[in-house]
C-alpha cells in the first residue's frame, strides 16, 4: 500500500543520511590523520569491500612511528602508539590489525 511504500522510502532516506554523516566523520578523521603525517592508503571498501573503515599501511616508513605490530615498548598498546590510540578514542574510533602490515580504523 501507499503507506508502506512511504515508510520504506523514508527509512531508506534516513539510512542514506546516516551513511553520509558517517562518511563526513571518516573524511574528517582522514584529514586529521594526514595532518599528523600518517599516510592513509584508502578506505576499507577499497581494501576488502567492508564498509566504514580506514585502511592504513603500517609498513609505510612515515607510519612506523605510530604503528608497530611487534612493539614491546610502553609507548605502544597492542602495536599502536598510545598517543594515537587516545586521539582516536576521543574521536569515536579505534585501531584494529588486519595483519602485521595492515591496520584498519573503525568507528566505536
Amino acid at each position: 500500500s501507499y503507506l508502506i511504500s512511504s515508510m520504506i522510502i523514508k527509512r531508506t532516506q534516513q539510512n542514506l543520511n546516516n551513511q553520509i554523516l558517517n562518511k563526513m566523520k571518516r573524511e574528517t578523521l582522514i584529514k586529521n590523520l594526514e595532518k599528523k603525517g600518517i599516510i592513509v592508503r584508502g578506505t576499507t571498501e577499497e581494501f576488502n569491500n567492508v564498509d566504514g573503515g580506514i585502511w592504513i599501511s603500517a609498513e609505510c616508513l612515515e607510519n612506523e612511528y605510530y604503528f608497530d605490530y611487534y612493539a614491546e615498548s610502553r609507548a605502544f598498546e597492542l602495536g599502536v602508539r598510545i598517543t594515537l590510540d587516545d586521539f582516536l578514542e576521543k574521536r569515536g574510533w579505534y585501531a584494529e590489525w588486519n595483519d602485521p602490515g595492515t591496520i584498519m580504523l573503525w568507528e566505536i
